[in-house]
């Protein structure tokens, strides 16, 4: 019994040995071969394996250890007409058409009720003072061109700025008459809904385009 045990055990390790080094190879039986070159076959992009010098794997585990950014939405603006046109060209060469969008926004002109101009302040200051008596109340003047002088209202149409120079020459107003304070103004407004990490570097190509304005958040 004691032969026929010692006798199996070589038989087994026989058996290991001619598996372990290929011997039966040829009838289905080996271990998976890890030499060359299959190994070579098993790897991916090779080329692409590059080392790095310290300062830069330093960066590069830095950038992989930092959280990305939350998507964001940035504007900027206001641009005239003219400046328009060279932003939304930037854009279309930049970012897709989806990314963006240009919103107009109008000033509408102004119209007021005008007294002046007043040779000086102190004419001037007596007209004031005349028409508060009559319980007129008077605005400031955003349009430097027209001091000095009075405002009795202001109105986004010339016609209802001549309705009420109606209604104030009943009380008793002379010299008033209607000008037009301010033109309308078309301005743009850039607005970039969702700048994520793919978007983002790609803002920068834009700067050049936006002159003096930046991109700053919507809130």
């Amino acid at each position: 019994m004691l032969r026929l045990l010692v006798l199996l055990l070589v038989l087994l390790n026989a058996g290991y040995f001619a598996w372990s080094q290929g011997m039966l190879r040829a009838y289905g039986w080996a271990p998976a071969d890890q030499s060359e070159p299959q190994r070579l076959t098993q790897q991916i992009r090779p080329e692409a394996i590059r080392i790095l010098p310290a300062d830069e794997g330093r960066r590069a585990e830095q950038v992989a250890l930092t959280p990305p950014r939350p998507p964001e939405c940035l504007q900027a603006g206001l641009f005239d007409e003219i400046q328009t046109e060279t932003v939304r060209k930037a854009l279309e060469a930049t970012l897709p058409a989806s990314a963006w969008s240009l919103e107009l926004l109008v000033e509408p002109a102004r119209w007021i009720v005008y007294m002046g101009k007043f040779p000086n302040v102190a004419a001037q200051n007596k007209k004031r003072a005349e028409l508060e008596k009559m319980k007129l109340k008077l605005q400031s003047l955003d349009n430097a061109e027209l001091q000095l002088g009075l405002s009795l209202g202001r109105f986004e149409t010339q016609a209802q700025a001549q309705a009420e120079l109606a209604a104030l020459q009943k009380r008793g107003v002379r010299t008033a008459r209607v000008v037009q304070e301010r033109l309308e103004v078309r301005q743009s407004q850039l607005r970039i809904p969702t700048v994520d990490e793919a978007l983002r570097p790609r803002l920068e190509e834009l700067r050049s385009a936006l002159g003096d304005k930046t991109l700053r958040s919507c809130k």
